[in-house]
């Protein structure tokens, strides 16, 4: 672990705060969300199983309109087949798109011929759609169907069609910190983009982080300082959970370019002013 002074870590905390990825999903409530971030900024537009990638895309549409920066989630197991991928690639370009980021997606049975994140950054390339900026995810702490070697190959495979990592939620600054450095040792140079949970209430925040699969995040929660810790956490802060462990947790390897930690992916669960108001109070401080 590299030595810093308290000077040099709040200035890396100041750096991963200033220009953050904000995550919304394509839901009712998004609109006004969206007009709570910062002008021009980056919004990560998730893929929904209910409504499949037609709001993802609608979304990303107003979003760009509004002078934000759109990053759609161009899901792979929601594509049905090369003409729906020009189709949607085609109105992101015309809106002015120039980043999306590929996952599988969440649905159990694809709704075409595209198995894994890989089969559609083919086609991609294939069609020939050259973004400036192209994503795939990382796993700190594994995944729940998928055994570390099979994820390991994985992105060894997708590496070639993209720009950077986005890390799957995760509240343990020190898992991502040896998640990087497996993945560098293993010959993975992209940038990452560290996702760290939004400002919210405690128990919506453990529902939706077993919901998504990262238990050994909400045991890291519970153990940091014991459960009699935890509760005191709970209710000191007034049932709120905020990243501030983590975000001080990862400032020390901020500008570290052997990490290459490029920023943070705020997963906000479409709870926006909290989260700004903290990040905000951090960068005042």
């Amino acid at each position: 672990m590299p030595l810093t002074t308290s000077t040099e870590s709040a200035d890396g905390a100041s750096s991963l705060l200033t220009d953050p990825r904000f995550e919304l999903m394509p839901f009712d409530s998004f609109e006004g969300q969206m007009e709570q971030l910062p002008e021009g900024a980056e919004i990560a537009v998730t893929a929904s199983p209910q409504l499949g990638l037609d709001a993802t895309v609608e979304w990303s549409e107003r979003a760009a309109a509004r002078g934000y920066d759109p990053i759609p989630h161009v899901a792979a197991r929601y594509v049905r087949d090369d003409d729906h991928l020009d189709e949607v690639a085609g109105r992101l370009v015309d809106a002015g798109v120039t980043d999306v980021f590929v996952p599988g997606g969440d649905r159990e049975d694809p709704v075409g011929e595209f198995e894994s994140a890989h089969d559609l950054l083919v086609a991609l390339d294939d069609l020939g759609y050259d973004f400036d900026e192209v994503g795939i995810t990382g796993y700190p702490e594994g995944h729940d169907f998928l055994d570390d070697r099979t994820l390991a190959e994985s992105m060894a495979k997708k590496a070639p069609y993209a720009t950077y990592v986005t890390t799957q939620l995760c509240y343990d600054p020190e898992a991502v910190r040896r998640w990087i450095e497996e993945i560098r040792d293993r010959g993975i140079d992209l940038p990452v983009e560290v996702g760290i949970p939004g400002v919210m209430k405690y128990q919506r925040l453990l529902n939706i982080s077993q919901k998504v699969g990262v238990g050994d995040s909400v045991r890291f929660l519970r153990k940091t300082s014991g459960i009699v810790g935890f509760v005191r956490q709970l209710v000191g802060s007034r049932g709120k959970y905020t990243p501030d462990d983590l975000v001080d947790g990862l400032a020390p390897y901020a500008g570290d370019p052997e990490y290459g930690i490029r920023g943070l992916h705020i997963y906000t669960f479409n709870q926006v002013a909290d989260t700004e108001a903290w990040r905000r109070g951090r960068l005042d401080a």
